[in-house]
Parts: C-alpha cells; structure tokens; sequence
C-alpha cells in the first residue's frame, strides 16, 4: 500500500512496486488507506509522514491501536530526519528513508525484507493459533471446551490496545493471562510490569505507579520513576484492582482517559503509553456495590472481560497441565522426571484444588524435586492428598530406608592415605549404589543439595561413576 498526497510520486512508486513483482494499491491519505486496507491486504504500507486529512503519524496511531499493523516504511522531507526517527521508535514503524535522496534499489530492498518480516509474523500467528487448537497459547494450558473459549478471546483482544479485566479465585493464572495478551500483542518487546496493589502500603501506592519528584514527601531524596514510566511501550498489570484507595483509583482513571501521567510533587504532565490489564479474585459488580470500586473505573477497565474457571471446574485439563508443569520444574530444578505415575494422575484429578492451579504447581515442584527423576509416585505427595492406609505406607517405607542407609553408610571404610576428594567421590557413589541411583533420596543421606549432588557428578564424568548417574 503506497500512500502519498502527491499525484506523481504515488503512481511512480507503484509503476516501480509492479516492475519489481509486487501488486501494489495506493491512497492519498490516511483515511483512503485505512478504507482500502478493509480489502486489500496489505503486507507492506509506504507511506509519507506530512499529508493533508489524516497524515502518516495519524495512520500509524490509528493502525497501531487495531493490532492490525503491516511493516510500515515512512518517507520524510530532507531536514526531518528526527522527526522520522522518532516515529519509527515511538509508533513502530519498520524504517525509514529520506525523500530525494534515496536510491531505488535501497527501497525494494527494504521493501523485500520488510515483506519477509510481515510473512514470519503471519506464520507465527497461525502457528499460536494451532497450538492453541491443542491447549496452549503462550503460558496457558489448556483443552477444556471454557478454555478454548477464553483462548479464543485472547487472540481477539491481544493485538489491540483495549483494556482488560481478568477475574477469578486466587490461583487460576490471571497473571499468567497477563502475559498471555502481552505477549501475542504488538508490545511484546516493550516491558511487563506487574503490580499488586493490595501488597503496597497506601501512602506509598501512588509514589509507586506514578512516580515522585525529589524532596515530594519525608524521605524522597531523589526522583523515581512509576510503574508506568517503567512500563512505557509495553503492559502494566494492576493486580488485586479492588485493593486500591478510593482517591487513587480517580486518578488511574483519568490517566487512562488521557494517557497522561504526574508524578507526585511534580508540575507538568508527560504522555505515556501504556496498555493496563486488571485483575482481581472478587466479584467486580459486587466490589463496586460494596464502594471498593469505583463504578467508572470499573466500565474503563472491562472492555474485554476475562473470567477465568477455578481448577475444580476443568479437571479434564489437569494431565495437559501436569505434562507442562512437570517440564517447567524440570528446567526450574535440573530434575529428570518423566511423567507422574498413573495412581499419582487419578489422585490429582480427584482433589477438589482450592488453591487451584498454583497449589497444584506447588504439589508437583514438591514432588519432582523428591523424586528427582523417573515417575512421581505416591510416595512423593504432600499427606494431604493420600488416606490413611498409604500415610502409614509412607511413613513405613522411609523408616525402613532410613534404616537400610544407615546400616550401609556404617559399612563405608577408606584406607589410611585416601585424599578427602578420593573420600568424598567413594561415599557419593556408594550412597548412589544404595538408593538405586535416586539422587533426591542420596542428597538427603549425604545432607547436600541435589543441585550440587549432580555438579559433583558432572565433575567426576567418565566411566568412574559406572551406573551411577
């Protein structure tokens, strides 16, 4: 798509767009080009910044707050090469060349590779949006017929500047939803910055979101930048919204109107871009009915709502999110495990969560890290989620290896003139020997970590450690 008020210069270019192979389509100005690009699907815009009507800064605002904003190449009088520069970091735009001085070959190169830029961004949509198909977009997880739904919603409201609401019981992701729309929008280069408001004190909560001018109150002894300044270009997270004060949600608002920020003690405004996701584990209707929410602010924040389920109610999901847990502790820890054994799986799905899936990530890093490699066993569970007969079970079977390791740690003897090295690798293999090669059960004997029980390992290497590692 070519823009250009200029008569000659927009049919130039698309003689030249065509010789190249390319089918171009051209507009006057902002307003044609965003009616055309209803139908024409455009991977590249070249566009002129100073045009009458909508300019190019207006159409590069306005393309950028859809999500819907090809690669854009911004051509600038000679002298305004500031200004273009500027526009290409604060409105996204891919390049930019000056007017006259430009050669040809240098814009169908740009062209070319900016068309390539817009081709990987299609691919990796469409591949989000496979995946999703099968229960993951981004950090969420997920195959439930209500996930699929929000998934769906998701996609929808990312690439868009609009506020959103998450709800939903302590522990279901909203942060992670958070993450989720940060990451699938055009933002996702620019900072996250999450803050709980109900963690903050109330005399300090507006110094941290909007930042304070040195000597501004007792103890400001310079300038600080708020959570928004932080997170200029990019998403902010007010979690626990409900939690705020009362004056402080006035003033959330009216940044959100203007897109306009004061730092305490100080004078003048300065605009800040910011896209501000909420969330809170209570009822927002019944939070503003109750004076803990501003009615206002409320209607401002929830363009998009997102409820998120309690775990209880999507049990068909929880083997998808073992599988992905187990993964991330995994990496988290440097453990081995493979999966959790098929009793383990039936017991998951029967407990009733209330801690919802941040419980359940809390049970399996537990679990893994006990295990430290093959299958999660029952053994490996918190009391909680076994009855009586296998507590005893347990509790039985560690006495008894506790037993067992003694007895064999007694039996451990080094000659006279065995190095402290020699000494150490010999008992750290023969308590391996042991306990059949469960490194979690062998650092606990040894009274190590099971972090420097395999650094131990990776140093001896080689054939000396046999079956053991």
């Amino acid at each position: 798509m070519i823009v250009d008020d200029d008569p000659s210069q927009r049919s130039g270019l698309a003689a030249l767009v065509s010789a190249w192979g390319m089918r171009p389509d051209t507009a006057s100005d902002g307003n044609e080009a965003l009616a055309k690009l209803q139908e024409f699907d455009a991977d590249v815009i070249v566009t002129d910044l100073n045009m009458p009507g909508l300019d190019g800064f207006g159409l590069l605002e306005r393309l950028r707050e859809s999500g819907e904003m090809p690669p854009t190449i911004v051509l600038t009088a000679f002298g305004n090469v500031e200004t273009a520069v500027r526009t290409v970091h604060e409105l996204n735009a891919y390049w930019f060349l000056e007017k006259g001085s430009f050669q040809m070959p240098a814009l169908e190169l740009l062209i070319r590779r900016a068309g390539s830029h817009a081709r990987l961004r299609t691919e990796k949509r469409i591949l989000e949006r496979q995946l999703s198909y099968q229960g993951v977009l981004g950090e969420m997880v997920g195959r439930a017929p209500r996930m699929q739904e929000i998934f769906a919603l998701l996609r929808q409201a990312a690439p868009s500047k609009a506020s959103v609401l998450v709800t939903g019981e302590s522990g279901t992701g909203k942060e992670m939803v958070a993450r989720t729309i940060h990451r699938l929008s055009p933002r996702h280069d620019g900072p996250f910055v999450a803050v709980n408001c109900a963690a903050l004190p109330e005399t300090l909560i507006e110094s941290e979101l909007f930042g304070h001018e040195k000597g501004s109150f007792t103890g400001a002894s310079e300038r600080r930048q708020g959570c928004f300044e932080v997170a200029q270009g990019g998403t902010l997270l007010l979690d626990e919204i409900g939690e705020m004060p009362l004056a402080t949600q006035a003033k959330l608002l009216r940044i959100l109107e203007d897109s306009r920020v004061r730092r305490l003690g100080g004078k003048t405004e300065f605009e800040v871009d910011v896209r501000v996701v909420a969330a809170t584990n209570k009822v927002p209707e019944e939070a503003v009915k109750g004076g803990h929410l501003r009615e206002d602010l409320y209607y401002r924040l929830n363009v998009f709502h997102v409820h998120l389920p309690p775990l209880r109610e999507r049990k068909d999901d929880i083997p998808v999110i073992v599988d992905s847990l187990v993964e991330e502790v995994n990496r988290k820890h440097e453990c081995r495990v493979t999966g959790v054994a098929p009793g383990v799986l039936e017991r998951l799905e029967r407990h009733s969560w209330p801690g919802n899936v941040r419980e359940l990530r809390n049970v399996l890093e537990r679990a893994a890290i006990l295990a430290g490699e093959g299958f999660i066993e029952a053994r490996h569970l918190p009391a909680s989620l076994l009855g009586e007969a296998e507590k005893q079970s347990v509790a039985a079977a560690s006495v008894s290896a506790a037993a067992s390791a003694a007895a064999h740690l007694d039996s451990v003897q080094f000659a006279i003139g065995t190095t402290v090295e020699e000494a150490e690798r010999g008992l750290i293999l023969r308590t391996l020997e042991h306990t059949r090669n469960n490194k979690t059960r062998a650092a606990e004997i040894l009274g190590i970590s099971l972090k420097t029980l395999h650094n131990k390992l990776k140093e001896y290497g080689g054939k000396e450690i046999g079956n053991a590692v």
